[in-house]
């Protein structure tokens, strides 16, 4: 029995996260549901194929933003911005937009899917609220995700940052499981033998303390405690969208990282064991346009820190 109170198949990561933290229509594609929470409005868009996305909207509005920023959520979480950055976002005129991924929260699901379908979702999304231009921003598996708005969006995308990121499966010249713990080796091995292996791995695993280091603890313990709290309730509804997360990580990712020709800023931690350095080391090599900042005492949530000064380097380029 889990003791973290997550259901028996949530990830080594969400069982991490979670039991440590114990209008009515716009642009006339934002239908239905409309709610605002602590200055964070949430709206339902239909896309062309039929699918629900549930967007959040942050901050200052398109006027009054000096650069708008769209936040790709880790595994399993959701699209809310990263609430320890809104007063800092705030004071220096940033405004955040994201999006729960398909098959968490709000959002209809999409099995089968690959990285690349978020430059598509993020392209929709920016659509319907008006906004041309825009940075992206990643923590671990939203790593990969912004980074391929910086490949797939080049007009539009004007930086991105990758804190946590994991590189493509497969990468060349890359041991791509060196450094990883064995939880989160055993999950992702499961995911590249296949959907079927990956959800009966995932229905007996425990939960692996070991998983963050003791910082890591310490930030979930403290500033990032809303990360475990969103955990916890991204896997409310199932464990699907984590599922199709992890298969997308271990598939093509529709991209090549190298394709990306924005500014992009690597974030990584010297000790994460989720995505070890060597993955942001790996990316730096192949992004011509990118600059890694390396911190050799973080993990892979204490590297968050960097987060303020992130959204700096960002408003260079806005």
């Amino acid at each position: 029995m889990l003791k973290s109170g997550l259901p028996s198949g949530s990830s080594s990561v969400g069982r991490a996260l979670a039991s440590q933290a114990s209008g009515r229509e716009f642009e006339s594609r934002l239908p239905l549901h409309v709610r605002q929470t602590s200055a964070v409005n949430e709206r339902d868009l239909e896309l062309s194929d039929g699918r629900r996305l549930h967007i959040y909207d942050a901050g200052l509005d398109g006027a009054g933003a000096r650069l708008t920023i769209v936040w790709h959520h880790g595994t399993p979480n959701l699209g809310e911005p990263p609430e320890p950055l809104l007063p800092a976002a705030a004071e220096r005129g940033i405004r955040w937009v994201s999006y729960d991924r398909p098959g968490y929260g709000g959002s209809s699901p999409k099995p089968g899917r690959d990285v690349a379908l978020a430059a598509h979702d993020v392209s929709a999304i920016a659509d319907a609220l008006g906004i041309g231009r825009f940075a992206v921003m990643g923590h671990s598996g939203g790593g990969s995700h912004a980074l391929s708005c910086g490949a797939l969006l080049p007009q539009r995308v004007l930086g991105a940052v990758l804190i946590s990121g994991l590189a493509p499966y497969g990468a060349p010249k890359l041991d791509w499981f060196a450094g990883m713990g064995p939880a989160g080796t055993a999950e992702l091995r499961a995911a590249a033998a296949g959907r079927r292996a990956l959800e009966a791995y995932l229905a007996s695993a425990e939960f692996d303390p070991e998983l963050f280091t003791p910082a890591d603890h310490a930030a979930l313990a403290g500033a990032w405690s809303w990360l475990g709290k969103l955990a916890g309730r991204a896997l409310d509804g199932g464990v699907g969208g984590m599922v199709d997360d992890d298969m997308a990580y271990v598939g093509p990712w529709g991209f090549e990282p190298g394709q990306v020709r924005s500014p992009v800023l690597i974030v990584q931690g010297g000790e994460d064991r989720i995505a070890p350095r060597s993955h942001g080391e790996w990316l730096a090599r192949q992004i011509s346009t990118s600059e890694l900042w390396l911190r050799p005492n973080d993990g892979h949530i204490s590297v968050l820190s960097s987060g303020e000064a992130a959204m700096d380097w960002l408003l260079a380029f806005a």
